[in-house]
């Protein structure tokens, strides 16, 4: 009769491991977009009042996209 090895255990995976998987390229900087954004507001008060809810209509938007592309969302 032959012996045979005992069966090695299988490793039990632990928790995710948080941020993007192994290999995926690094998410883009989202500063120099939120920069460009507050740029946009630096002559406001050269820009006409009836302007600036467009302005920062703007503004909000390149701020919204810039924040979520830290999270993916």
């Amino acid at each position: 009769m032959q012996h045979q090895p005992s069966p090695q255990p299988r490793p039990t995976p632990g928790p995710p491991v948080p941020g993007p998987p192994p290999g995926a390229a690094p998410p883009a900087d989202p500063r120099p977009g939120i920069a460009d954004a507050m740029a946009a507001l630096d002559d406001l008060d050269q820009v006409p009042l009836a302007e600036h809810v467009e302005r920062f209509d703007t503004v909000h938007s390149a701020l919204t996209a810039a924040l979520s592309s830290i999270d993916k969302v």
